[in-house]
């Protein structure tokens, strides 16, 4: 593979990547999830010492405010409550120049609740252990100073570890601004980016300084995929959004799909950034960012729907195997052996799975299997298959394909691989679905979106869905879905 490269300024310490030596991407690979643990490792341990510095202000509080007799019950609620309101308002989000008078109103207010609450909570329930105002006071205003002093602390050190091993970025734009942020970062590595590649800055003419060496340009999202593995990029920044950027969104996917975090920098005065961005304003050297987020990085949420539909699968499967037999053998009786239909769909991040169903219809062959869109007409299908298909309950070995993690409660519905590659050029939004695990049911199946319907529309449904996932949304999906099985309307 052959790649332009582009001088950029103040880059005398930086590393070119070698473009000859770059290998396929594989996403099994060993070191890869080394890298990747140690990447969860680092920001983990930055969340983790900001959760103890949280927690243990209002517990040095309490010791210095309230009298020994105080129930330390209630110190541990109010810890907690801390740290809870604290991940509410998004104070453990990852920001680039982080600021601890920036956070001062919303500490000093969330302490002011928890004082206040506890407050009134002490006078109806513990009144031999009330307080007054002035000791509300106080204790909010200590409280808010021993947790800016150590969130201080936290953010310093951040800062110098992060000069120390910068991770490496790609930068995602072309002119001026691409070039000024590229600039930044080289001159400034507290921020802990270090570009090692400029994308879709073929055409630009960056004026070198001397000894500079040069940072490769890279064409292709293929080309990007390549140096993501290479040179095991952290960090992308994009000087545009995605959608405004040729082959935007297919990078964002590609880059959010190997776990890089995605930041979208915006020229000052360019007006405000779009709603996509998530978190707290932020900024890098005067340049407004923020991170972008793919709706699917919600480590927390995400394992506790991974825990959910473990056992919700595992209950299905006990409640519904008699239903499983009966059908198992309704199909047996009625078109021979062969109860189970296996079938290869696409799953999260494109990665292919076993998929499986009653059989209610015996393809021709594999091609047919592979290719066909319906069947839902055929001829071929016994009555047995119609009524199993009208009430979706060939769809319940499906719960075995959640137990074993290949699939989710609640997603978007997987395809096929013939109609994946056929469905993404058609249709931009479609790849972005495989943000998320794919599930029995979604938000498009409840809309009425199943069978032969629109591909564009599931689409839409399907990464509105993703961009507002809640654990809530899933229940309610779960509900309708429930619903519409009195209804028959299987495909």
């Amino acid at each position: 593979m052959t790649m332009e490269s582009a001088p950029v300024p103040g880059t005398a310490q930086a590393t070119a990547v070698q473009a000859h030596t770059v290998h396929p991407p594989r996403r099994s690979d060993g070191r890869t999830r080394v890298r990747r643990g140690e990447r969860r490792g680092v920001r983990c341990g930055r969340v983790v010492q900001l959760l103890c510095v949280d927690a243990l202000a209002p517990v040095v509080t309490f010791a210095l405010v309230v009298p020994a007799s105080w129930p330390w019950a209630v110190v541990a609620v109010q810890a907690l409550a801390q740290v809870l309101f604290f991940a509410r308002r998004g104070l453990y989000r990852r920001c680039l120049s982080p600021s601890v008078l920036s956070e001062l109103p919303a500490l000093l207010g969330l302490a002011l609740l928890q004082w206040y609450v506890t407050m009134e909570v002490l006078d109806v329930w513990a009144p031999q252990h009330a307080i007054g105002w002035a000791v509300l006071a106080y204790g909010a205003g200590a409280q808010t100073a021993l947790t800016c002093a150590g969130r201080a602390l936290v953010h310093r050190a951040r800062q110098r570890a992060a000069a120390r091993r910068p991770r490496s970025t790609l930068v995602v734009g072309s002119g001026p601004l691409a070039r000024q942020v590229t600039s930044a970062l080289y001159q400034h590595p507290g921020y802990g980016l270090r570009p090692v590649g400029l994308v879709g800055g073929g055409d630009e003419e960056l004026p070198a300084d001397s000894g500079a060496l040069p940072l490769p340009v890279l064409g292709t999202p293929q080309e990007v995929g390549r140096a993501v593995v290479q040179n095991s990029v952290r960090h992308a920044v994009f000087t545009a959004p995605p959608e405004a950027t040729p082959d935007g969104a297919a990078l964002f996917a590609l880059l959010t799909g190997y776990g890089c975090r995605v930041w979208l920098v915006t020229d000052p005065g360019a007006g405000a950034v779009p709603a996509r961005g998530t978190g707290r304003p932020d900024h890098l050297w005067g340049f407004g960012v923020r991170l972008l987020d793919d709706g699917a990085r919600r480590p927390l949420g995400h394992g506790v729907k991974r825990a959910t539909d473990a056992v919700l699968a595992a209950f299905g499967l006990l409640l519904a195997a008699p239903v499983m037999a009966a059908c198992a053998l309704a199909v047996r009786l009625s078109d021979g052996p062969g109860v189970i239909f296996r079938q290869e769909r696409i799953g999260r991040h494109g990665r292919p799975f076993v998929l499986l169903k009653f059989r209610t219809l015996r393809p021709a062959d594999a091609q047919e299997s592979a290719t066909r869109w319906n069947v839902a007409s055929d001829g071929r299908m016994s009555r047995v298959g119609r009524v199993l298909r009208r009430t979706s309950l060939d769809e319940l070995p499906q719960l075995w394909n959640v137990l074993r993690g290949d699939m989710s409660m609640v997603g978007p519905r997987p395809e096929r691989p013939f109609f994946v590659a056929q469905f993404s050029r058609a249709h931009p939004g479609y790849q972005a679905r495989h943000r998320m695990p794919v599930g029995i049911t979604g938000l498009a199946q409840v809309n009425g979106l199943r069978g032969d319907t629109s591909i564009e529309e599931r689409a839409r449904f399907d990464n509105r869905y993703i961009e507002t996932w809640s654990l809530w949304q899933d229940a309610c999906v779960l509900a309708r879905t429930a619903g519409s099985l009195f209804r028959l309307g299987g495909s």
